[in-house]
């Protein structure tokens, strides 16, 4: 129970909405959407009429769950709903109505059996223990293929987890590498959505000041007509940035849903900062256009659930009541996006317990199992991770290093060695203070590019994202413009293309024992192909399993065609490889 003394109104009220609630019937449920595979499908309810502050509260005292069936296949999904208000609050910006709403992402064309169970019950939302009988009805929908192409993830289908250490598309079972923007970590704290605003200051010596709500303005003119906006033309400024990053060819972005006592102190879901178990519809629907349009563009979904500041602020770090109200809402209405993944925290400090329990509510109400991982702090690596290698609701680290490819490699083994391959992705370099620096103060960023970039991918990791600091403008906190970084969008570009287009990289291993400098980085499938990442023009040597090799080579910094040269590499041990050029370079072998 979130609190002891409301059981009398509560009860009252629940009479009074249950009329609404019988009412509720096929005929009443309208089915919107495209209703085609991997789109968003919603079903809107009728229900009684309330509000977000209304008692009995229809966050807590109501649940409405809905199964779909595919009918050829007999697979199921169990996708819970949530109060929708008017079912236009992103647009009207109501707190009260009679709708409630269901999104679903169907994975293969013909026809969809639904059947809801709708409870009212006091806390029934929490705990289906003492529940009534649920109230049910059902219907049904015909789906087609989708029509999506491009970047838009919908064209591929949802990424999973496949027990590899790359998750696919399972459309097109293409393996994904993420690269994308780890900044700012308090993406959500725009001027624009409802019911946003900093509930104190954040003025701390040498850090960050987050004096100011977002507007990101130097994007709105990377908004296109035809794209989103809400409530008379807001949101270009955010829609804008998101079509900017993913014209740089990035696939993610790292947010945080919650900050509440945290860094930015101007994000959470709920209708005011101190509020935990009633949910902002307006504001949650205006986020909801934000996802779908990244969606679109091709923008994966972090979801950053808390930070280290607040990873206590819910039931004290327990999973009580305001911590599963939290989770299910966010699953009920973001879920139904094809790439999202979720993240226990950023430097998280909860206990094993903690994780792990966490980790098996949203899996329970998850309906598409989508990966779960957890940042920690790079002294708490080796004290966090090995408590969930093997743990079967969990996916991957989310590392925060500047020791990237040791501990890529490390995780890639350890977690294979557990029976569970990881996907490793690099999410936070440090220093705290710098991260990746503007174009304008580090315009070559070749720190960055060999030891995270190129350490993360030659080590057998799934990808990065690049945090920006505390010190130098648009960082962390404060970020306006993503073109400050446009340098290092090309350079994280040019590495996942090559490793797309000439690397069979999920039949690859970290090899750097195979040349005899300790700076090269290897991945290699032994006696067919190998990759050699040379951080400085030099000599090596590489032991190759004997037979002839095409050699090529990549500059790693520019990128554009690989220098293939027309001689032949016969293989053996210490077989003697140069590079062209100055600079960075990788060395791509081929058997003939």
């Amino acid at each position: 129970m979130l609190t002891l003394a409301r059981s009398t109104t509560v009860l009252q009220g629940l009479l009074l909405l249950l009329c609404g609630v019988s009412a509720l019937c096929a005929a009443d449920v309208d089915v919107s959407g495209e209703l085609r595979t991997w789109h968003r499908v919603t079903l809107t309810f009728q229900g009684g009429e309330t509000g977000e502050n209304a008692e009995p509260n229809p966050f807590r005292d109501m649940r409405i769950d809905v199964t779909f069936t595919h009918t050829e296949s007999g697979r199921k999904y169990v996708v819970p709903a949530f109060y929708a208000a008017d079912g236009d609050a992103a647009e009207s910006g109501a707190t009260e109505g009679s709708k409630w709403r269901v999104h679903f992402a169907p994975d293969a064309p013909g026809r969809w059996n639904w059947r809801t169970q709708a409870w009212m019950a006091e806390d029934v939302a929490i705990d289906l223990s003492d529940a009534p009988e649920p109230h049910a009805e059902e219907g049904s929908f015909e789906v087609e293929e989708s029509n999506a192409t491009g970047r838009d993830f919908r064209a591929h289908g949802r990424l999973e987890y496949v027990g590899e250490r790359y998750l696919r598309f399972k459309g097109t079972g293409e393996p994904f590498l993420k690269g994308g923007a780890d900044s700012p970590e308090n993406l959500l704290g725009y001027a624009d959505f409802d019911g946003t605003y900093r509930h104190a200051t954040n003025k701390k010596e040498g850090k960050a000041s987050t004096d100011k709500l977002h507007r990101y303005e130097p994007h709105v003119r990377d908004w296109r007509p035809g794209d989103p906006t809400w409530r008379d033309g807001k949101g270009k400024g955010l829609v804008g940035a998101m079509n900017y990053l993913s014209s740089q060819g990035m696939n993610s972005v790292y947010f945080l849903t919650m900050n509440v006592t945290g860094d930015g102190k101007d994000v959470w879901p709920w209708t005011k900062h101190d509020v935990r178990d009633r949910f902002d519809c307006s504001k949650l629907d205006q986020w909801e256009i934000v996802f779908d349009h990244m969606t679109k563009q091709g923008l994966m979904l972090h979801v950053i659930l808390q930070e280290q500041e607040n990873d206590q602020l819910l039931d004290g770090g327990e999973l009580g009541p305001e911590r599963k109200l939290y989770l299910r809402e966010l699953i009920a209405r973001f879920a139904h996006h094809p790439a999202v993944v979720w993240n226990l925290g950023e430097e998280n400090t909860n206990t094993p317990e903690q994780r792990r329990a966490m980790c098996r509510f949203i899996r329970e109400t998850d309906p598409y199992d989508h990966p779960i991982v957890c940042h920690t702090f790079p002294n708490k690596i080796d004290e966090v991770y090995p408590t969930l290698l093997g743990f079967e609701h969990f996916e991957g680290p989310s590392l925060q290093t500047n020791d990237t490819h040791r501990n890529t490699v490390k995780w890639v083994r350890e977690s294979a060695k557990a029976g569970r391959p990881w996907f490793v992705c690099l999410d936070e370099i440090g220093p705290a203070h710098t991260g990746v620096k503007p174009d304008a103060d580090d315009p070559d960023h070749d720190e960055v590019r060999k030891k995270h970039l190129w350490g993360n991918l030659m080590g057998g990791g799934a990808g990065v994202e690049w945090y920006f600091g505390y010190r130098f403008a648009h960082n962390d906190l404060n970020c306006e413009d993503w073109r400050s970084r446009e340098a290092m969008w090309k350079q994280t570009r040019v590495a996942l293309d090559f490793f797309h287009q000439h690397l069979p990289f999920t039949e690859m291993q970290p090899a750097d024992g195979l040349t005899v400098s300790k700076e090269d980085f290897v991945l290699a499938k032994p006696g067919e192909v190998y990759a050699v990442y040379l951080p400085e023009a030099a000599e090596t040597t590489i032991d190759l399993v004997p037979g002839q090799y095409s050699r090529a080579w990549f500059d790693a910094k520019q990128g554009g065609e690989i220098d293939e040269a027309d001689k032949l590499v016969e293989g053996g041990p210490g077989t003697r490889l140069e590079s062209p050029k100055q600079g960075d370079w990788v060395l791509l072998l081929r058997r003939k």
